[in-house]
């Protein structure tokens, strides 16, 4: 069973408790990458004339676009690996297939070898037969 944990970290200057079942570090992970967005936005001209309900709202705007983003860009990478994995299955399907194609050509050589080496013999007798009828 995960330990819930608890840190304090810095967002926008106040010091704010975290808890969850998640490390300290993401903790830590989690409050950088709010500070960043509160950087990005103080940016932002007329920014800082923004009533604070405002100021919320565009933060979570903005990382609720991030989300959105980060969402997509999952689901592309997933359709990809599906993808891959599909063309996976089919290049070891037609690897198989080949290398049975390639087991009935080597023993369809091997046949013909067989056959070949027979069919020599007979011409090596009928060639003696040939000898002796002529002598």
């Amino acid at each position: 069973m995960a330990v819930k944990n608890t840190a304090q970290v810095v967002i926008d200057g106040k010091i704010i408790t975290l808890g969850g079942y998640e490390s300290e570090e993401y903790f830590q992970k989690v409050a950088a990458y709010m500070n960043n967005k509160i950087s990005e936005l103080s940016q932002m001209p007329g920014y800082s004339r923004q009533a604070m309900e405002t100021k919320h709202t565009l933060l979570s705007l903005n990382i609720t676009d991030d989300y959105f983003k980060a969402k997509k860009q999952a689901e592309i990478f997933e359709q990809d690996l599906q993808q891959k994995d599909q063309e996976m299955y089919d290049l070891k399907h037609e690897l198989i297939s080949l290398k049975m194609q390639i087991e009935e050509a080597k023993k369809a050589e091997q046949e013909a070898q067989e056959q070949k080496n027979l069919l020599d013999g007979k011409v090596k007798e009928l060639e003696k037969e040939l000898d002796e009828l002529l002598k």
